[in-house]
């Protein structure tokens, strides 16, 4: 089973295990919020310049879009989920499987999983933790890219991955973990990644308090 197949059938699970109304990370959206999200980026390429680029017009289309897609039934909208991007959508590609569909579908996993009160991290087997690990190499050099200091990664069993050199005058940040865990750090998820952060104070903070460039 890929990667991004395997993914998409935990949140199928997750998703009706917890309900349309739970909480999740992306607040205030619920996870039929979050289902709506991940059924409009695969098969709505009208509304998607809407996610990324901040006119209001744009935002608006995709607001309305989401939230039709939101108002239907949550059982038929799991289906459209569960069935994939439909045949004509790049997001069948095994290209975008690798840069894109692998890291969010688990980013969005983890925003249902770890809202929840004594959220436990998702274990992932080999060939998708193996894919994780090769979107953190991936996603993490654009994602840290404006990062005020020097940021490697380092997964123990997987590797060591440099993302971000250090700018004259300051140090660099070495985050260890898991390839989830070092994927949620990259992606903003810092309140609940399990990566532990080493370096200077000064570093460490300065880290911290970095936007991710998306």
């Amino acid at each position: 089973m890929q990667p991004a197949t395997a993914l998409r059938a935990r949140i199928v699970a997750t998703a009706a295990a917890l309900g349309p109304d739970a909480p999740t990370l992306a607040d205030p959206w619920t996870v039929r919020d979050l289902l709506a999200h991940l059924v409009l980026r695969e098969s709505r390429p009208d509304a998607m310049p809407g996610i990324g680029i901040p006119l209001a017009p744009l935002r608006r289309h995709t607001a309305a879009v989401q939230a039709a897609i939101a108002e239907d039934d949550f059982g038929r909208t799991l289906a459209r989920f569960r069935d994939g991007p439909p045949r004509w959508s790049l997001a069948r590609t095994a290209l975008a499987g690798r840069l894109s569909e692998t890291p969010e579908l688990a980013v969005h996993l983890e925003d249902m999983v770890r809202a929840q009160p004594g959220w436990r991290p998702t274990e992932h087997d080999g060939p998708v933790a193996a894919a994780l690990w090769d979107s953190v190499r991936l996603s993490g050099r654009m994602l840290y890219r404006s990062a005020p200091v020097g940021v490697v990664a380092v997964a123990p069993g997987h590797g060591r991955s440099p993302l971000r050199r250090p700018r004259p005058g300051t140090g660099t940040v070495v985050l260890r973990g898991a390839p989830l865990e070092l994927l949620l750090h990259a992606f903003g998820r810092t309140s609940v990644s399990l990566a532990v952060v080493e370096g200077s104070d000064a570093d460490v903070a300065a880290l911290a308090e970095h936007r991710r460039a998306l």
